[in-house]
């Protein structure tokens, strides 16, 4: 073989390594993400046979709001919200199993029911027999099935550019089918890409700082995080919404980003249509993360809401 080639089959093999080693990923050790992110040991609590990583603000005795984050997320994105909203309410976050500093469920069940259970479990321990419940895309929907499935447990319900509704070409009552590509994400997830992953969520890109990526990224890298996301994914079967939002009860409120582009803001007729009562507050100029992008902007229609 001619020498020329045997030195650009080595450029090429010691590209592929370099490749592999710069995309290389392992999960983080449990014990340094909780030195990094977990306030205090007993955040760390037993609910409906699983731990759950669970924040509390503000008074006990004020009536109490749940905030229920989206997918890839951790109850860190709300800490400007709930930093405004612990002077009037008693703020209650919780990381949803497989994210943030939840382990993933013992017996890998990411079903709504599950989730429901969850969060029926965690208002029995804290004591609480209803609240006022915030969700943000995955969690809006996990909150909108509990309100319609718990009327009697919820007081309010806002909603965040809500999941719930099948995408053309996809159906309800059938598990989605998760692409093999994404399992590459158990092993590859350098920083850069997550960047691009996620950006789009963002009217302005700018918004997401190096803080906040490298706080997704760690949560993402907790052990056995990204193989609980694809469980997600693929347990990912819609109940038909018509079934549903109309046994809701509580006053609802819709909050959405105009320029959202994971979750149309357009998206929001479909709930009016089978929620005539709801509110519905269209924010110019951010994206799906409005309480991320622009907490100071996002939060008044919210904390408005929830006052009256």
């Amino acid at each position: 073989m001619p020498r020329m080639i045997l030195l650009a089959l080595f450029a090429l093999g010691a590209f592929l390594l370099a490749a592999i080693a710069w995309a290389w990923t392992p999960d983080r050790p449990r014990a340094a993400l909780e030195a990094r992110y977990l306030a205090a040991p007993s955040d760390m609590i037993d609910v409906a046979g699983t731990r759950l990583h669970v924040r509390q603000s503000g008074p006990v005795d004020a009536p109490a709001v749940i905030l229920l984050h989206g997918f890839g997320a951790s109850l860190h994105t709300w800490e400007p919200w709930a930093e405004v909203l612990a002077a009037t309410h008693r703020v209650i976050r919780y990381d949803i199993p497989g994210f943030g500093l939840s382990p993933p469920d013992p017996g890998n069940d990411y079903s709504l029911a599950r989730d429901i259970a969850i969060l029926d479990g965690l208002m029995d321990r804290l004591g609480l027999a209803h609240a006022a419940l915030v969700g943000h895309s995955m969690g809006g929907k996990i909150a909108w099935h509990f309100a319609a499935k718990r009327p009697d447990r919820v007081s309010r319900l806002v909603l965040v550019a809500p999941d719930g509704f099948a995408t053309p070409g996809k159906g309800y009552g059938e598990a989605p089918t998760v692409g093999r590509s994404l399992a590459l994400m158990t092993v590859f997830l350098p920083r850069p890409v997550l960047r691009m992953t996620i950006a789009p969520a963002y009217a302005n890109p700018v918004r997401l700082d190096d803080a906040m990526l490298t706080r997704y990224h760690d949560m993402m890298l907790a052990p056995g995080a990204r193989r609980a996301m694809l469980a997600r994914l693929s347990q990912a079967v819609l109940e038909y919404p018509a079934d549903l939002l109309p046994r809701i009860t509580a006053p609802v409120l819709l909050l959405w980003g105009e320029d959202d582009r994971m979750i149309p803001a357009s998206h929001a007729a479909d709930y009016v249509r089978l929620l005539p009562g709801a509110e519905v507050v269209r924010l110019p100029n951010l994206g799906h993360v409005p309480h991320e992008e622009d907490p100071a902007r996002s939060l008044p229609p919210i904390a408005a809401f929830l006052a009256r």
